[in-house]
């Protein structure tokens, strides 16, 4: 069974930075497409950063510039975050899927737990 872990959450104050990590087992990133996405209490979930197999990025107008996905290695996600805004507050999750690459986050077949990320001003 695919699993998938978050780590790097944490509170920082607004225009600090952090980095989250993915990992993941039975999952070999290369084959899959993969996204980090965030749900902040009363909101719907969006998506923040997709990486398709090809190494394609895309961001929402809202961290990009910001935020930078990569993969770490072949099983580890990242997602480095800088210039951090309270309203990047959020519990965010690392995602990949073999169908539509898209910030939608429709086409992920794995989801992680999530880690929490507070930004206060």
């Amino acid at each position: 069974q695919v699993q998938l872990v978050e780590s790097g959450g944490g509170p920082v104050q607004a225009g600090g930075s952090l980095r989250l990590s993915c990992t993941a087992n039975r999952l070999t990133y290369s084959m899959y497409c993969m996204g980090w996405f965030r749900q902040a209490p009363g909101k719907e979930r969006e998506g923040v950063a997709i990486i398709a197999r090809d190494g394609t990025t895309n961001y929402p107008d809202s961290v990009n510039g910001r935020f930078t996905i990569y993969k770490a290695s072949t099983t580890t996600l990242s997602l480095q975050m800088n210039s951090l805004k309270p309203e990047d507050t959020a519990l965010y999750y690392c995602a990949a899927g073999d169908g539509y690459c898209g910030l939608t986050g429709q086409g992920m077949n794995y989801w992680g737990q999530g880690t929490q990320v507070s930004v206060s001003s």
